[in-house]
């Protein structure tokens, strides 16, 4: 496992300058443009393009054809393999050139469906129209990078596709301070960025793809013997490998019926998230995929269980801490990063409550990442698909229900019904703070997602728990505690955070983590855990 650590580290390494860079961006944003309608826009138009992203780099796509590809470099040679990567780029790009058309001509239409809470006819619905527009060809460019970053990651070449997304947080940082001046500060601005950093993200990637001779010559040819298999596992994976993301969709629909600035508040909220989920999350799921599909290939049951188990530690062992850390911190988080200039205080609450939320599920959200590969790596990809159908159910009845019980069992929620005359849309406009439970339906959903897969995997047989199990739990909890008691410590003593300058609020926010994070790691190594554990 020393080289999947070793791997691991590196991907978190280059994702951890994405992060910042994105961390930065974040910032930018909020001190350009608030927390307001206009944004609210933007996040929902880019929210579609991005979803196509996450798709294809770490979902769908990948999880396709990464296995594939690791059958034909085990069994068939360099030559079987380039022709692979030829005729899958030209089938991709032949999709993706369609699917855009399709957007761009119906993008009045579709609105509708992503965002119905946009009347038609307003100032939001046509800015919508617009910038999804000039957005969505992001999609086409991002998903042949996508390509092009799997093909890197089954080479062991991690560092380049992980490094990419800086370009997007930069190409969007321009857009905000550069090209939103010379727009009259219009929001339409980020979604140019988003378009040229597409563009970046693509042609960043092909000279480490040339220098492995496998730059792509595009073929279309749906005939090709791999194309097809690739073709007939993607199609359910693209259900049961992003089931956050259609959650997401789900809940980008439902706030657009919301106050103003809830879309922006959950952004916020779920940026934060990003970090342990993108830092890690993706690192550990990205580097374990073609890990577990070449021992597959190679008949080797012993050392895919083994990764498996590898896996499951490295998600709780970071899960924990930072599901605990970003409940107790996060007010002092949103306080710290964000709440400068055109964001408010309200602003930072809000986002606070929907990260509280959301964060409930880190840990089934990082084990879904190596769940969804267990399956996928052995091409079974109908499994995933039962497991999501049911969580992506569950967000939604969560959802419905958790407004019916706030509309119906809550004093605010009568009071507001009756103000609007029964009108359950205007009643939910006139609320603060309805969209924690957007995120909290999210979490639910996350753990019903994640607690599917793991029984169906016990079920399939392939994984074989190994030794030390009951004494590992026992550490992660202590120093979890350990933690959570350091934390609230430091809460205690500083408990506003709204009124100090940045950089007090920045000293305090890093002796507050730091301190926990001592605190979490001074108790594991006490308990008698050691870096070379995580090598088993």
């Amino acid at each position: 496992m020393s080289r999947l650590l070793r791997s691991t580290a590196v991907f978190s390494a280059m994702t951890f300058l994405s992060r910042v860079s994105g961390l930065v961006r974040d910032q930018v944003y909020a001190i350009v443009f608030g927390a307001n309608p206009a944004m609210d826009v933007f996040i929902a138009a880019f929210r579609i393009p991005n979803f196509m992203r996450r798709l294809s780099a770490e979902g769908s796509f990948s999880m396709a054809f990464v296995p594939v590809l690791a059958e034909y470099k085990e069994q068939h040679g360099p030559q079987a393999v380039r022709e692979l990567v030829d005729r899958v780029a030209g089938t991709l790009l032949a999709g993706l050139l369609v699917l855009t058309a399709v957007v761009l001509l119906a993008a009045p239409w579709l609105t509708q469906l992503i965002a119905p809470g946009f009347v038609p006819g307003s100032e939001k619905h046509a800015l919508f129209i617009e910038m999804l527009r000039i957005t969505f060809p992001y999609a086409l460019f991002i998903s042949l990078a996508s390509l092009v970053g799997s093909i890197l990651n089954s080479y062991q070449r991690f560092a380049i596709p992980a490094l990419s997304p800086v370009l997007l947080n930069l190409a969007m940082i321009a857009a905000a301070l550069g090209l939103a001046p010379l727009m009259g500060g219009s929001v339409k601005a980020l979604a140019w960025g988003v378009f040229a950093a597409g563009i970046l993200q693509l042609v960043f990637q092909l000279p480490a793809l040339a220098k492995l001779g496998l730059l792509p010559r595009p073929r279309l040819d749906f005939a090709h013997a791999g194309v097809r298999k690739i073709l007939k596992l993607m199609v359910p994976t693209l259900f049961g490998s992003s089931v956050v993301q259609f959650n997401l969709l789900f809940n980008t629909m439902a706030a657009s019926f919301l106050i103003g600035g809830s879309m922006t508040w959950l952004y916020y909220s779920d940026r934060l998230l990003e970090f342990p989920l993108g830092m890690f999350g993706v690192a550990i799921g990205t580097v374990i995929l073609p890990h577990l599909s070449t021992r597959h290939a190679a008949t080797d049951p012993d050392g895919f269980s083994k990764g498996l188990d590898w896996g499951f530690r490295l998600c709780l062992l970071i899960g924990l801490p930072a599901c605990a850390g970003l409940i107790l911190c996060a007010e002092p988080l949103m306080a710290t990063l964000f709440q400068y200039r055109s964001f408010s205080a309200l602003d930072a609450k809000m986002s606070s409550w929907s990260l509280i939320a959301q964060s409930t599920a880190v840990p089934a959200f990082l084990l879904v990442k190596v769940l969804a590969p267990a399956f996928y790596s052995r091409q079974d990809t109908r499994t995933p698909v039962k497991a999501a159908i049911v969580a992506v159910l569950t967000n939604a009845l969560c959802t419905v229900g958790l407004f019916a019980w706030l509309l119906h069992a809550t004093p605010t929620g009568q009071a507001a019904l009756q103000a609007a005359g029964g009108n359950w849309r205007q009643a939910l406009a006139g609320i603060h703070g309805t969209h924690a439970l957007l995120a909290l339906a999210i979490a639910v959903a996350g753990w019903v997602n994640a607690l599917q897969l793991a029984w169906l995997l016990r079920g399939a047989g392939v994984y074989r728990r190994q030794p030390g199990w009951g004494r590992f739990i026992g550490q992660l909890l202590a120093a979890t505690l350990a933690l959570a008691v350091v934390v609230l410590l430091f809460r205690h003593a500083w408990p506003d955070w709204g009124d100090w300058a940045w950089w007090e609020r920045g000293w305090r926010l890093a002796a507050m983590v730091g301190g926990g994070a001592v605190a979490y790691a001074g108790v594991l190594l006490a308990l008698g855990m050691r870096p070379r554990d995580l090598r088993h």
